[in-house]
């Protein structure tokens, strides 16, 4: 299966089984059985399509903040360099379907910003790069999602 649209073009290939038609502007996805199989890539498959459109026509955006003193981000095209409290800078190449930004407003953490039309691949960087550095329990440091919560926890201090 191929989207186009005006952002790009994604492709998919798709279970021999799963039948794809395009009804008057509709894209139809349809199952020979209802084995749980069959259902199974239904769903997958009616989701995939619907996440391809919406990335052709409108795009996806995924930000995340470093929070911690000293933690720094920048970027030269697809080659961001994250300081995060290691003794040496992490130098992380972006695939080239993607969009990178970086922001260091004064009073705020620094932000990455990612932007593309796949789905999959902007989510599977950004864990990537939230992996070298997760947020702790105890402080909150590290590198999260924009909006995510993370719950700390109260240390030994609290047990006395």
């Amino acid at each position: 299966m191929t989207v186009k649209g005006p952002k790009g073009e994604l492709k998919q290939t798709i279970d021999r089984d799963i039948k794809v038609e395009v009804k008057e502007g509709h894209l139809e996805i349809s199952r020979p059985t209802d084995q749980i199989r069959h259902r199974a890539l239904h769903g997958l498959y009616r989701s995939l399509a619907s996440n391809m459109v919406k990335g052709v026509t409108e795009g996806y955006k995924r930000q995340l903040e470093l929070i911690g003193v000293g933690f720094k981000a920048s970027n030269q095209g697809n080659l961001l360099d994250l300081a995060l409290g290691y003794s040496h800078n992490i130098i992380f190449e972006i695939p080239k379907e993607l969009k990178l930004g970086t922001e260091q407003n004064k009073g705020e953490n620094p932000k990455i910003t990612l932007e593309g039309v796949d789905k999959q691949l902007i989510g599977q960087v950004a864990a990537k790069i939230r992996g070298l550095r997760k947020p702790e329990p105890y402080k909150g440091k590290g590198v999260r999602y924009v909006g995510e919560v993370v719950r700390k926890k109260a240390g030994k201090a609290a047990g006395k």
